[in-house]
């Protein structure tokens, strides 16, 4: 489904005594959220002073956030951000957008189910998809035909045996 607002990670913990708050991001890479010149905590939107990678973790300062003390209410806080500020590449989706999306027979059209569950392996992710039967799809582009996030659909190849 496409998002204008996606859960980007938590602030799982502060990072030294001057107020830097440490992100760990869900399904996303570090490297990215850097990019991200806004967040949005509690639905507030807050500009990050500086940040930085560390250890796979997003470490970012708040305007206001001076020291340890100040920074203590973040921790455990959800941060999103907004969809068209993630610099991501071309054809690269979050879980949270594919969750509950329609799959569909790309050859037939027929209604295949909807996406229950997105698992990430080294290799590639497998979305768990649930209809009529259960079955798992890997996100490789000989199975994927199109994703549509306007429509909330995806179009899969049926290979025998898949279903």
């Amino acid at each position: 489904m496409e998002q204008t607002y996606i859960e980007i990670g938590t602030i799982v913990n502060t990072h030294g005594v001057r107020g830097e708050l440490k992100l760990l991001p869900r399904d996303i890479d570090a490297e990215v959220l850097a990019s991200c010149k806004t967040l949005y905590i509690d639905g507030r939107a807050v500009t990050p002073r500086s940040q930085r990678l560390h250890k796979g973790c997003l470490l970012f300062h708040l305007e206001g956030v001076p020291d340890l003390d100040a920074a203590l209410p973040y921790k455990g806080k959800t941060v999103s951000a907004h969809r068209a500020d993630l610099a991501l590449p071309e054809g690269v989706y979050l879980p949270a957008e594919l969750l509950g999306m329609a799959v569909l027979d790309a050859e037939t059209g027929e209604d295949l189910g909807r996406i229950a569950r997105v698992m990430a392996y080294p290799g590639h992710d497998v979305y768990l998809v649930s209809g009529k039967k259960e079955f798992m799809v890997p996100a490789v582009p000989a199975f994927i035909a199109e994703i549509d996030l306007p429509a909330d659909t995806m179009r899969i190849h049926v290979w025998e045996g898949l279903i």
